[in-house]
């Protein structure tokens, strides 16, 4: 089962996102969160993206949202509003069919349509896949901050990548 098409998010997406991202706040370090957001808390994001009209990507497969995307504002002060930040999660499952490279191909299509003018990768450091599949896509590394989050007991490092758009 290897077909998937790239969709405008829908409020049905919001049960499959909610358990996507639940794994990763609870299996990985990805994510910083350490507490699995609800469905309504879920929403309540989203419907801020939707508000916002910033791009919001849902990948489907066999009628199941697999995986999605967003590209938000980097940091809510007005001087950060043309540069964004992207967030792209996958379910397990659905890891290694080219999902994740298309959604950042249409990430950074709307990205620019959108008016943004540099996007923003923070990635937790040991997360290779993340940071190899940005820097195919010209991503350069900016930054590092060392011991910034605390997660299952240790210390991680973050890194920042920066593509203009």
């Amino acid at each position: 089962m290897s077909e998937f098409l790239l969709r405008p998010f829908r409020w049905a997406d919001v049960p499959a996102i909610t358990t996507i991202y639940k794994h990763y706040v609870e299996e990985t370090a990805i994510t910083f969160d350490t507490e699995v957001p609800g469905e309504a808390a879920m929403a309540e994001k989203f419907a801020g993206l939707v508000k916002l009209g910033h791009p919001l990507i849902v990948a489907e497969s066999a009628g199941e949202a697999v995986g999605y995307a967003y590209a938000s504002f980097y940091r809510p002060r007005a001087a950060y509003r043309f540069t964004c930040e992207d967030s792209i999660y996958l379910h397990p499952d659905a890891k290694g069919r080219g999902i994740g490279k298309a959604m950042l191909t249409e990430l950074l299509v709307q990205s620019r349509a959108f008016g943004f003018k540099q996007m923003i990768a923070v990635i937790t450091a040991e997360t290779a896949n993340s940071v190899a599949i940005h820097e195919k896509f010209g991503f350069r590394h900016v930054g590092r901050y060392e011991a910034v989050g605390y997660k299952f007991d240790r210390w991680h490092d973050i890194v920042h990548l920066q593509l203009a758009l």
